[in-house]
């Protein structure tokens, strides 16, 4: 998880730097006593998930740092005053850390990020592994790992799995660019195979099996060798 420091507070700075430095799941990628700074390398550098950020400082409080931005990440507010906090919370900050803090306090806080932070990637994952299908009158999420291969059917395409065949309005190039190139290849003008699903390549012909069938997919030469590339072959 990558995170910034923003804090006027140099000690309050060296503390957080030794902490993130001893956690094997944090990076830090600036730590700045000037909001401004640190403002200019949020929208310049690399992602950043959690920032740290103090309230009283100069030439831009941290609330004023927060009303810069429309998409933010994390935020832990570290301060001295308790009189924030309420303000804070109006921000959706992760937790309010009152300085001097202890290392149990701050571990609590970063853990909450943590876990907030893998729950969004998983998620995302979650989501990056599938789409939505039109289906009579509501949407079927499709799993890509559960696709067998994808046959045109005139202007339609057939995503065939192992238990069900889904037909939607779709040319084959369209359907090929939502699909991950890492499981899906193009093997004829009118297949595209999951290539983890694959049984059996004999001559120029693919065999892939779903609960009703054994189909025998043809291999046009134009594919071939982008098809034995993708391969997992242990000898070639």
């Amino acid at each position: 998880m990558n995170v910034m420091i923003i804090d006027d507070d140099e000690m309050s700075r060296k503390v957080l730097e030794k902490f993130i430095e001893r956690a094997d799941f944090l990076r830090l990628t600036g730590s700045y006593s000037n909001p401004l700074d640190a403002a200019n390398s949020f929208k310049n550098e690399e992602p950043v998930d959690l920032i740290f950020l103090d309230v009283e400082m100069p030439e831009m409080t941290g609330f004023e740092f927060l009303d810069t931005f429309e998409n933010l990440p994390q935020i832990i507010i570290i301060s001295g005053n308790r009189q924030y906090a309420l303000d804070a919370f109006d921000y959706d900050v992760v937790d309010y850390l009152l300085k001097p803090f202890s290392t149990a306090r701050l571990f609590k806080a970063v853990d909450k990020a943590y876990k907030k932070f893998e729950e969004m990637n998983t998620n995302e994952h979650e989501f990056e592994n599938s789409f939505f299908i039109k289906s009579s009158q509501a949407l079927v999420r499709v799993n890509f790992e559960e696709i067998l291969w994808v046959e045109a059917l005139e202007n339609y395409v057939v995503l065939n799995t192992f238990s069900e065949k889904h037909t939607i309005h779709f040319t084959m190039k369209a359907i090929l660019e939502k699909l991950p190139a890492k499981l899906f290849t193009r093997v004829h003008r009118s297949f595209i195979v999951n290539v983890t699903k694959v049984d059996l390549i004999r001559d120029n012909s693919i065999i892939m099996k779903s609960s009703k069938e054994a189909k025998v997919i043809p291999i046009a030469k134009s594919y071939k060798d982008i098809l034995m590339n993708n391969l997992n072959l242990v000898n070639k």
